[in-house]
């Protein structure tokens, strides 16, 4: 059976709508994309509606970064690919009936069914989970915030109390004295300390 993972890499989102194109499910079944067609065709009945099957335009074939069909003896596209919606592609069980087609078909199925409940359940619990961490951020921010204006202006309060006592000691007379010089006294110094 083919992995879960490989089949969700050829899962494409076209025309809103959740798709896989012909050639990826060709090689999935293991059978021409031609083969595949063809067997689309004659049971077109089955896949009427864009809600199935639609045919891809040559702009989203253009614009597309998916059909890249270097692959094989040409590189250009001869006729569009069909885009298969999961009722397309559940359908095509009935028109492809092998047992390596029914298996395949399965494992698809399955696959839809994993980013159907990947979409719906994981994003919007993520998406509040964040939010939810988003405004704790928020609230822990402000009372950062808080706390440092808080000892900021305790700070400034205490620079200013520091630069008043500071002025006050500067204008303030000491009160004082010269002292005598205490010691041997050098002859001819006594000139030098009544100057």
């Amino acid at each position: 059976m083919a992995n879960l993972q490989i089949i969700q890499s050829k899962i494409y989102e076209i025309r809103g709508q959740k798709v896989m194109l012909d050639f990826d499910l060709a090689e999935l079944y293991g059978i021409e994309t031609r083969v595949l067609k063809q067997a689309v065709r004659r049971n077109s009945a089955r896949f009427e509606g864009e809600d199935f099957m639609f045919e891809l335009t040559k702009e989203e074939i253009s614009r597309s970064q998916i059909v890249i069909l270097n692959k094989g003896r040409g590189s250009n596209i001869k006729y569009a690919p069909f885009a298969f919606t999961e009722l397309g592609v559940a359908m095509l069980s009935s028109v492809l009936n092998s047992p390596t087609a029914i298996e395949i078909n399965r494992g698809i199925m399955r696959a839809f069914v994993a980013m159907r409940q990947l979409i719906h359940t994981s994003p919007v619990d993520n998406i509040g989970e964040l939010k939810n961490e988003l405004k704790e951020l928020k609230e822990y921010i402000e009372d950062v915030f808080t706390d440092q204006n808080d000892i900021n202006e305790d700070t400034r309060i205490q620079l200013e109390l520091i630069n008043q006592t500071l002025a006050e000691l500067q204008t303030k007379d000491r009160g004082f004295k010269e002292r005598k010089r205490i010691g041997y006294k050098l002859p001819g110094c006594e000139e030098e300390e009544k100057k």
